[in-house]
């Protein structure tokens, strides 16, 4: 395939990437996408949108077969959306995982998404606002142990664990709190399946090992080492 470009906007920037067949020559990175544009020394007629299309419902093959964007994942029942930027990650981490069978735990500023991946489909999802939660109610980027312990074993007592740990200042506490009732929601992704972590610097630290304490084998990897062999994936299908 020529020369052609992706451009999205992976959740903070928007991203442009200028490629030569499956190469990356060329990217950039802005609030929007005119101003991504404004920095790079040419743009190729043929544009590949992250993100455009109404949806590919699930189960669905994570890598699309053609088209001119790449679509978001939708799912009925219960009713969910992963975008397409997370979707491109998908798509980057199945290059090295052929016929695959495991879950793909994908944390952003705002979403986490679990993703059961298997024979290069997206089976089924569940997304929580976590990672929102943690933020609004200013907690820290590592989690209480003993915090995580109280609420997998009392659920329903989380909204009297957050007030108590908003009250001492606990904001270690507030992150366990909530990751731990995303952890006890989330069981039937993780328990007994191979996860991969896909989440970003020390954040990814906290998140690893409170899976790992519940005997869940997972491997972390960093978003941006994704995005190289998920564009060379693309040029493959668009050629």
């Amino acid at each position: 395939m020529t020369d052609w470009a992706a451009i999205g906007h992976d959740g903070a920037c928007a991203r442009a990437f200028v490629m030569q067949g499956a190469r990356i020559v060329e990217q950039a990175a802005a609030p929007d996408e005119a101003a991504a544009r404004a920095q790079l020394l040419s743009m190729p007629q043929r544009v590949f949108r992250i993100g455009e299309g109404q949806g590919d419902h699930l189960p669905t093959q994570v890598l699309p077969q053609g088209g001119r964007g790449l679509a978001p994942l939708v799912q009925d029942t219960p009713p969910d959306v992963i975008d397409a930027w997370v979707r491109l990650l998908l798509i980057g981490v199945l290059q090295a995982r052929a016929q695959w069978d495991g879950v793909a735990w994908v944390v952003g500023r705002d979403l986490s998404h679990w993703v059961h991946l298997s024979a290069g489909e997206a089976v089924s999802c569940q997304s929580f606002v976590t990672p929102r939660l943690v933020r609004l109610f200013g907690g820290a980027v590592l989690p209480c142990a003993e915090a995580m312990s109280d609420t997998l074993s009392r659920p329903e007592r989380l909204a009297a664990h957050l007030r108590g740990a908003e009250v001492r200042g606990d904001s270690a506490a507030i992150t366990g709190h909530l990751l731990a009732a995303e952890l006890a929601a989330a069981r039937p992704y993780w328990l007994g399946q191979s996860v991969v972590l896909i989440a970003d610097g020390s954040q990814a630290e906290g998140l690893a090992g409170a899976l790992r304490e519940h005997g869940a084998p997972v491997e972390h990897v960093a978003p941006e080492s994704l995005i190289a062999s998920a564009l060379a994936a693309l040029a493959g299908v668009l050629a």
